[in-house]
C-alpha cells in the first residue's frame, strides 16, 4: 500500500544524517503534527524530499494550520526540511572528519547535504537561461537569472507597517543559522554554516540559496564588520584557498557602484567554477621587483593585474603594493581621479586560485566616479547598453560571467518578433539597439533566437569595457603602463 507524504517524511528524517532511528518514529511523526496539524492524507507517489515537504505544506493549509501565502509556505518548509538536516555542530564535526581525508570531500558532502535539504534551491536555478558568446575576450557566460523567489505581496504591504528589527542585521550574518524567518525576510531554518579559522579569525563557510555557478560559496566574517580590500584582504584569501585549494575565493570591491550589493557584511565569494576571465592569456608581462613572482596585464575588458608565485607571501605583498599604489594615483588624461574632495573613488576587486602549485591572484582596478555625462558612473554600464544591463558590476560579472534580469526572457521574443518585422510589443529601451541589429545582421526564423543571444553576449562584452579603467586603445594602455610605472 502506498504510503502518505507524513509516513514517507519520517522515512526520509530517520535515514537521514539527523538524530533520529527507529525507535523515535512515532516522536518524529508527532513533530511533523506539530508543525502541519493532525492527519496524515491521502497516500502518495511522491518520494523526492522537496515534493513531499510540498504536500506537507498543503496539508497544514488544509488543516488551518497556516494561511496559504509565500512566505508561510517558505518558512514551514524550511521547518520541515530541518528535521532533515543534522544540527550544526553535527555538521561541522562530518565536515571536518571527511576534510581530513580531503578538502574535496568535505566540500562534496556540505555541497550535498545543502542541495538535499533545499537549502540551495536547485530547481528554482535550473529555471536560469545560460549559454556562451563569443567575443574577443574569449566565451563569455550569459546567464538570464530566473531563479529569485517572488515577491510576497503581504510582505511588500506590511513593509511600511512592519517595525524594524536589527536581528539578524543582515543577510550574510551568522545569526541567520537556523532563524525561522518572517515577512519580507527569508526562512533559514534549515541553513547551516560551516565554522573555520582564516587568518586566525573566525569566519564562516557556506552556500548561496540562489547560486550563479558551481558550489557557489560564501565566507562571512563573525564580526559584523563592513567589508574593506586591504592588505588583510589578500591574506584571507590565500589563507582560505590554502584550506580549500579546489576552490576560488574572491572579493568584491568595497566601495559604492563597483561594489557589491551587501557592503556592510564583510564577505568574499568563491566555489568551483572556471570563469572566463581566468581563461584569459597575459597580454604583456610586467615587473613588481618581486624576486620568484610572475606578473602580468591580463588581456581582459577590465584592467586586470595577475600575480603568480609559490609563496603566497609574495602574491599579498604585491597585491598591496597595486593597492595600494592605486587609491591615491590619478591620470587625468584618462579620467582617472583618487578622489574628489575627501571621496575615496578607487579600489580593487581581488580573485585568488591555485594554478597547480603556485598561487594566483587577479586584481582588477576599479573606478566609482560619476559625471554630468555619466551619472551613474564613468566607469560603469553606460546608457546605451543599460537596456541589457544597469545594476552594479560586481565580482561575478569581473569574471565575464553576466547575470541578467529576468525580464529579458520576454523582452527578447519582442525584440525577435521586432527584426523578423512580425507585429511585436518590443520595450522602446530596446529599439535603438534593434534598429542597429537590422541593419548589421541577417535574420531569419531559424537563426534569431541564436544571433539575438549573440548580440546580448557583446553588449555584455561592451559593458565590461565601460567598468574597465584602462580602454584597450593605444591610448589607454599606455595609461596602463603609466600606472604599472608608478607601482612602488
Amino acid at each position: 500500500m502506498t504510503q502518505s507524504a507524513v509516513e514517507k517524511f519520517t522515512d526520509l528524517i530517520i535515514k537521514s544524517d539527523s538524530p533520529y532511528t527507529n525507535v523515535d518514529r512515532i516522536y518524529v511523526t508527532n513533530l511533523i503534527f506539530r508543525l502541519i496539524g493532525d492527519g496524515f492524507g491521502e497516500p502518495t507517489q511522491s518520494t523526492e524530499a522537496v515534493d513531499l515537504a510540498n504536500e506537507l505544506v498543503d496539508l497544514a493549509i488544509e488543516h488551518g494550520k497556516i494561511e496559504d501565502s509565500i512566505t508561510n509556505r517558505e518558512i514551514l518548509e524550511d521547518q520541515l526540511m530541518d528535521l532533515l538536516t543534522p544540527i550544526p555542530s553535527k555538521v561541522n564535526e562530518i565536515f571536518w572528519t571527511k576534510y581530513q581525508k580531503s578538502p574535496e570531500e568535505a566540500t562534496n558532502y556540505f555541497y550535498g547535504l545543502s542541495q538535499n535539504n533545499d537549502y540551495i534551491k536547485t530547481r528554482a536555478i535550473a529555471k536560469n537561461i545560460s549559454y556562451l558568446a563569443k567575443t574577443d575576450y574569449g566565451d563569455l557566460e550569459i546567464t538570464i537569472n530566473l531563479s529569485k523567489p517572488e515577491k510576497d505581496p503581504k510582505a511588500i504591504a506590511a513593509a511600511g507597517r512592519k517595525k524594524s528589527t536589527s536581528y539578524p542585521v543582515g543577510p550574510l550574518a551568522i545569526e541567520n543559522e537556523g532563524y525561522l524567518g518572517r515577512l519580507g525576510y527569508p526562512a533559514r531554518s534549515n541553513h547551516r554554516v560551516i565554522r573555520m579559522m582564516i587568518n586566525g579569525e573566525p569566519w564562516g563557510f557556506q552556500y548561496s540559496p540562489y547560486a550563479y555557478f558551481g558550489e557557489h560559496a560564501i565566507f562571512l566574517n563573525q564580526k559584523h564588520v563592513p567589508m574593506s580590500i586591504d592588505q588583510r584582504t589578500f591574506v584571507n584569501l590565500t589563507d582560505i584557498i590554502k584550506q580549500l585549494p579546489h576552490y576560488f575565493v574572491g572579493s568584491n570591491a568595497d566601495l559604492p557602484i563597483v561594489g557589491g550589493s551587501l557592503l556592510a557584511q564583510d564577505h568574499y565569494q568563491g566555489g568551483r567554477h572556471t570563469f572566463p576571465m581566468m581563461k584569459a592569456g597575459i597580454d604583456r608581462p610586467i615587473d613588481l621587483g618581486i624576486d620568484g613572482l610572475t606578473a602580468g596585464i591580463v588581456k581582459w575588458p577590465m584592467a586586470t593585474i595577475r600575480l603568480l608565485s609559490k609563496d603566497a607571501n609574495q602574491v599579498v605583498d604585491a597585491a598591496t603594493k597595486i593597492a595600494n599604489t592605486w587609491q591615491t594615483y590619478s591620470d587625468e588624461s584618462v579620467n582617472i581621479r583618487a578622489y574628489t574632495d575627501n571621496t575615496r573613488h578607487h579600489t580593487v576587486t581581488p580573485i585568488a586560485r591555485m594554478n597547480g602549485d603556485q598561487f594566483e591572484m587577479d586584481i582588477v582596478l576599479r573606478d566609482n566616479q560619476t559625471s554630468a555625462k555619466y551619472p551613474d558612473g564613468i566607469f560603469h554600464p553606460h546608457q546605451d547598453v543599460q537596456h541589457i544591463k544597469k545594476e552594479n558590476i560586481g565580482l561575478i560579472e569581473v569574471m565575464g560571467r553576466a547575470i541578467l534580469p529576468a525580464r529579458l526572457k520576454t523582452e527578447m521574443k519582442e525584440v525577435e518578433k521586432y527584426v523578423l518585422d512580425e507585429p511585436n510589443q518590443i520595450a522602446d529601451y530596446h529599439k535603438p539597439w534593434a534598429d542597429k541589429l537590422k541593419q548589421t545582421d541577417h535574420f531569419t526564423k531559424e537563426n534569431v533566437e541564436q544571433v539575438i543571444n549573440q548580440e546580448i553576449g557583446l553588449v555584455f562584452a561592451r559593458v565590461l569595457e565601460d567598468a574597465g579603467v584602462y580602454k584597450w586603445n593605444d591610448e589607454g594602455q599606455a595609461a596602463f603602463d603609466r600606472f604599472v610605472q608608478a607601482i612602488k
